[in-house]
């Protein structure tokens, strides 16, 4: 049986050069080629389709990321192989959360694009070197981001009114003497309550204190 396969891409010497290619391997066959992220989804929807090679930028730069949304909301075991010249971190990622199985530099050679569209085939994708550093390491942020948000939350339920309001006008960028003013106290107050704060969150600045707030965009609860 042979691995049906779609090409999208939308520059026409790459996308017919990657179909004669494939289409001389015995165990590939290729039922239609696209140029839009628009034509892959009608293609993808109305024809038995085992793998999808999709590039990135299309019709714009997120077509294939999209594309892929769409198809595999309605067709979840399509196996979509993306194919793109970016090796941004975020573009990377970004595209690999739609539910795609793999992700290949343009740049790869023909026999490596077999290779990976048989592996997805077969349920057995493996990730290039460089894509898999990038993927291991956005899962570090995120875990890294999940323990910072626990702290967070720790820290803030011993938080007294006063220092929730204290952080309030810390990150409406206010300078003590300001902030002691519209409490009307002395400036001394507002030091002591800063001593305190600085102690409860384990940091020697109130801008740390405001850069972990809106890294995690926390800014709400205050």
């Amino acid at each position: 049986m042979s691995i049906k396969v779609l090409v999208a891409d939308d520059i026409d010497i790459i996308r017919e050069n990657i179909s004669e290619y494939l289409s001389k391997d015995n165990d590939i066959e290729v039922i239609g080629l696209a140029a839009t992220g628009e034509e892959v989804i009608n293609l993808a929807l109305n024809n038995d389709v085992d793998v999808i090679l999709m590039d990135i930028e299309m019709e714009n730069n997120i077509s294939g990321i999209y594309a892929a949304e769409v198809i595999l909301n309605e067709k979840p075991d399509i196996k979509i192989v993306f194919m793109s010249v970016h090796e941004d971190d975020k573009v990377v990622i970004r595209a690999m959360e739609t539910g795609a199985v793999d992700y290949l530099i343009k740049t790869d050679d023909k026999e490596k694009i077999i290779s990976h569209v048989k592996n997805a085939y077969n349920n057995t994708a493996k990730f290039e070197h460089d894509v898999q550093v990038k993927i291991t390491n956005e899962m570090k942020r995120l875990r890294k981001s999940e323990m910072a948000l626990i702290y967070f939350v720790k820290k803030l339920a011993v938080l007294t009114p006063a220092e929730k309001e204290l952080i309030r006008h810390l990150l409406d960028n206010k300078k003590l003497s300001e902030i002691a003013k519209i409490r009307c106290v002395e400036l001394v107050t507002i030091k002591s309550q800063v001593h305190g704060l600085l102690k409860k969150f384990s940091v020697n600045r109130t801008k740390e204190i405001v850069k972990m707030i809106q890294e995690m965009n926390l800014e709400y609860l205050f």
